[in-house]
């Protein structure tokens, strides 16, 4: 009789889960993807805060819709604001509105979202993109209710329930400071994670047919389909893009290939780096100090390398002088002569064997030369020490006005403004 009992339930779970599955177009059975679904179910109701985490193209933005639609706010209004998308300038007034005034261009007073959003949901997605002065603010609303409007003093009350999204890894965030950990176990109230998609297994395959029939409906053709072989590439590739790239490439294939039978060799002409499909790929976080994206940071690897190179050689140069043997070397000096030429990006070139040639020295000479190698400058080739210098030196330039700075330095105001409050150069 239990036995029955539990079947009975579990039966009506999987028949929820399919309703919903079907209402918002969501494929697959993986077991992770079924959790979330029924998480989002449960909580709804509710208004607890819910964070939605999981890798970029995983199909989070369909979950806060799963939750406002199953919510006791269905019938109020759900407003999806992307925080990465707005400058860090006015994101302010987007999220709290602003009176006239308040600012140039300011010609009239606008209600912002959490004022318009009152009484249903608001979707923040890539939340942890939020400047530290607009996590304040929105820590407020959410336990408060209140906010304030940008120019104004009047203290305003708002009712909406907030789903945040993102796709970095937000506790590593909040170790470096780039999130509040008040804020994060304030939206952290209800977790939901959204799987990858490798690691949804046969799911893959059902998500390629479904977006071919989309794709054959859409250009009027038949639908393309995968053979033995490109099912196991599919279900084998590592899949960095997730559900967007998989769409992608099935689009792609279904207009490009005139064959609708897709082979092992036709997919693998679509699928990038093939070879390496399994390798990990580099995750986004909050911390990029260390990213070679400018010919600044370059040069100063470049220089760090020569520093390394040069260090080696004078052991060379000293053991070469100290042995009396040209033909002898320490252990210290063979080690040196391993470091500058073993190394994998050095191409050895060939040579041809030559008699050795006698070297006669002075004990003069070898002081001299000792000497001459000792007289280098150690410069501190820290890329955090150069950057904040670089920084401080555009400030004083322009008179501390940090428009004009970052102009100078390439880089936008925002990126400026993190810059200067991680490095404490706002005291």
């Amino acid at each position: 009789m239990q036995k029955s009992s539990k079947f009975a339930v579990h039966w009506i779970l999987m028949k929820d889960l399919q309703s919903v599955k079907q209402r918002f177009g969501i494929i697959g059975n993986h077991e992770g993807l079924n959790r979330a679904i029924d998480i989002a179910v449960q909580v709804a109701p509710t208004d607890l805060s819910v964070l939605i985490t999981g890798e970029s193209g995983t199909g989070k933005e369909v979950f806060p819709q799963v939750i406002h639609t199953h919510s006791l706010r269905k019938h109020g209004p759900y407003i999806a604001v992307n925080c990465g998308a707005i400058p860090e300038g006015t994101i302010d007034s987007e999220l709290f509105g602003h009176e006239k005034g308040a600012f140039t261009g300011a010609t009239d007073s606008r209600k912002g979202y959490f004022e318009v959003a009152s009484g249903g949901s608001i979707f923040l997605d890539e939340v942890a993109e939020l400047p530290l002065s607009t996590q304040v603010r929105l820590l407020r609303v959410l336990e408060t209710g209140e906010f304030i409007r940008v120019g104004s003093s009047k203290v305003q009350k708002t009712d909406v329930r907030v789903i945040a999204a993102t796709n970095v890894d937000i506790v590593q965030a909040v170790s470096s400071g780039r999130f509040r950990e008040d804020l994060y176990y304030r939206l952290n109230t209800v977790p939901i994670r959204v799987p990858s998609l490798r690691e949804r297994g046969e799911d893959i395959i059902l998500l390629f047919r479904k977006f071919a029939v989309d794709f054959a409906e859409r250009y009027r053709m038949p639908a393309i389909r995968p053979d033995s072989h490109a099912r196991e590439m599919l279900l084998n590739y590592y899949w960095p893009g997730n559900v967007r790239q998989l769409k992608n490439i099935t689009e792609q294939i279904s207009v490009i290939e005139q064959e609708r039978d897709v082979t092992g060799p036709i997919l693998s002409r679509y699928l990038p780096d093939i070879q390496s499909g399994r390798l990990p790929v580099p995750v986004r976080t909050m911390t990029d100090e260390k990213s070679f994206s400018s010919e600044r940071e370059i040069l100063y690897k470049v220089l760090f390398d020569m520093k390394s190179d040069m260090h080696d050689l004078k052991n060379l140069v000293y053991d070469l002088l100290s042995s009396g043997d040209p033909g002898t070397l320490t252990e210290s000096g063979a080690r040196a002569v391993r470091n500058l030429f073993n190394q994998g990006n050095v191409q050895k070139e060939p040579y041809e064997q030559v008699a050795p040639v006698k070297v006669s020295y002075s004990p003069a000479r070898e002081s001299r030369v000792i000497e001459d190698t000792e007289e280098v400058i150690e410069e501190s080739l820290s890329l955090t020490d150069r950057e904040k210098e670089l920084i401080k030196k555009a400030l004083d330039k322009n008179n501390g006005k940090r428009k004009l700075a970052a102009a100078e330095l390439g880089i936008s105001e925002r990126t400026l403004y993190r810059k200067i409050k991680e490095y404490g150069l706002d005291a």
